[in-house]
């Protein structure tokens, strides 16, 4: 058969295929990341229908599904924001990161797979999913809530973490010296300084530069700068994801508005690939060994984001039900999660640890969503029930 007709058959069979896990996961009132991710195990080495022609091309599509995700995470705030969550939220923000760090850190250390290792794991156990919380205080109308605002700084306290994380783990990665990494961690620091700046001082040069009345022109602009930016990002060794990042932040207001809505069809079509393509490189075979450790290091995720959720809400001065809907929202793990591993993965840093994020996204992502509807209405009935 013809390498075209192959290719079209294969990409066509994935996107047909999420489309009908997409509309199971409505029906059921859950993320898609893991059934996608599920899918990505089907189709890949070990699964049930492996591809022969297409995966290559699928690699290019899900590192642009990447730039998309922190593109349209960056667009959700400015410099000004981010400069006063990070004044008020700091100290909620490190118990977030040393906490829910930690069991990843300690397991991979504990397993003897090494620093470089250690540092990989540490951020699949430590990030929220973004995109999934953002979608449960939608869907269950908790927007408008005490605690919302304070979820939102951890994520965005989050979000700045790895700005500074990523290119300290990419240096990891590729074996440089003390002093290559200290300049890559300089380098993404200065960057992300003088995004920053620029946002704050000449942010209205930039939008007027990618303002357009043609939607279609305003696509192109934003999406050609994008990924100008993350490519110049990953030559600096500072990450293309936060070279997107950054350009999201560059933008703000009613500019941004619309960029999200025109560049969000775009991004769940390509962030969804980026999940199955995730998938095809872990072999489903590989996953039993790990799953105990998994479930375990889910359940103490889970334990550890309740934690610091309540703990930063009852700072701002939230109530009990407040504070454990706080929590919940910060228990699903998605996107970043699977940037992380899939760094580490590409550079071979230990064959087990690919296997082991991918369930633990996948116990996470879907538990999240179904912890907020189900578990939330008890815990606010016990919190209500009991003296403050």
């Amino acid at each position: 058969m013809h390498h075209t007709a192959i290719v079209f058959l294969e990409l066509g069979a994935i996107v047909l295929a999420l489309g009908v896990l997409g509309a199971l996961a409505l029906r059921f009132g859950i993320s898609p990341i893991p059934l996608y991710l599920v899918a990505g195990l089907a189709f890949g080495e070990g699964g049930l229908l492996p591809l022969e022609t297409s995966e290559s091309f699928v690699a290019i599509v899900a590192e642009i599904g990447v730039v998309l995700l922190l593109l349209t995470l960056g667009l959700e705030y400015n410099a000004k924001e981010l400069v006063t969550s990070l004044r008020g939220n700091a100290l909620a923000g490190v118990v977030d990161l040393v906490a829910n760090s930690a069991p990843g850190v300690i397991a991979a250390l504990l397993l003897g797979w090494g620093p470089v290792a250690a540092v990989a794991l540490g951020g699949v156990t430590y990030m929220t999913s973004s995109g999934i919380t953002a979608k449960v205080l939608s869907d269950l109308g908790w927007i408008g809530n005490r605690e919302t605002p304070v979820v939102l700084s951890l994520l965005v306290f989050e979000d700045l973490t790895m700005a500074v994380y990523l290119p300290v783990l990419t240096a990891l990665l590729a074996g440089v010296g003390v002093l290559s990494g200290a300049v890559s961690v300089g380098i993404a620091l200065l960057t992300v300084t003088v995004v920053l700046v620029v946002s704050l001082k000449f942010g209205r040069f930039i939008e007027a530069f990618v303002s357009s009345p043609s939607a279609e022109v305003l696509l192109l602009k934003v999406l050609g700068l994008a990924l100008l930016v993350a490519g110049i990002a990953q030559q600096l060794q500072v990450s293309a994801a936060v070279g997107a990042f950054l350009v999201g932040i560059a933008l703000s207001g009613e500019l941004a508005h619309e960029a999200r809505a025109l560049l969000a069809p775009l991004r769940d079509l390509f962030a969804a690939v980026f999940f199955v393509f995730f998938g095809l490189q872990t072999d489903p075979s590989k996953i039993p060994p790990v799953a105990g450790l998994a479930v375990l290091l889910a359940v103490i995720g889970m334990a550890t984001k309740l934690a610091t959720g309540a703990f930063a809400a009852r700072r701002a001065g939230v109530a009990r039900a407040g504070r454990a809907r706080a929590g919940i929202g910060l228990i699903p793990r998605g996107e970043f999660n699977i940037v992380i591993a899939g760094l580490a993965v590409a550079a071979g840093v230990h064959p087990d640890l690919g296997p082991l994020a991918a369930t633990y996204v996948l116990i996470l992502a879907a538990f999240g969503p179904l912890a907020a509807r189900l578990v939330e209405p008890l815990l606010t009935r016990l919190v209500r029930s009991s003296p403050s």
